[in-house]
């Protein structure tokens, strides 16, 4: 009876590991796509950013000259998307809303502005992408202030 019992909580021992073992590779192999996958969305993001947004918003995120100064149609030049500029000070819904309504839409009364709305062009799935390298290429003090104002109140 004695090695019977021995026996047995040696084979749970054995099934505990066992099942540890198992999870921990499972969550290894769950985590690891997870960091491919953010350097991919990065990547897919600046490669649409430069189809589609550098013609106005600069190659490198620079935007329009005189970005503040309204041209003589009233509008402001596309503002730069580096950390010179503010869309760090904007949470994540408004910027992916602005992408894919346009600046206007958001905005509202009357407002008029050259940005267009991308939601015929890109997907949701494309506008954060875009967002995620724009991000990428921010300090880690504007990075941190946008994923402040972007938490839920």
């Amino acid at each position: 009876m004695r090695n019977e019992l021995r026996n047995i909580l040696w084979f749970g021992l054995l099934l505990g590991n066992l099942t540890l073992a198992i999870l921990f590779g499972w969550h290894q192999a769950r985590s690891a796509p997870t960091a491919a996958a953010t350097a991919e969305i990065i990547e897919q993001g600046r490669q649409v950013y430069a189809d589609q947004c550098a013609s106005c918003h600069g190659a490198q995120l620079e935007g329009q000259p005189d970005w503040k100064t309204p041209l003589p149609s009233g509008r402001l030049p596309a503002p730069p998307h580096d950390a010179g500029g503010h869309t760090w000070h904007h949470a994540d819904e408004i910027l992916f809303r602005i992408i894919k309504e346009g600046t206007a839409a958001i905005v509202g009364n009357g407002y008029e502005s050259d940005m267009p709305g991308f939601a015929d062009f890109l997907s949701d799935a494309e506008i954060r992408a875009v967002l995620a390298y724009i991000k990428s290429t921010w300090p880690k003090r504007e990075r941190t202030y946008q994923e402040n104002v972007s938490q839920p109140r």
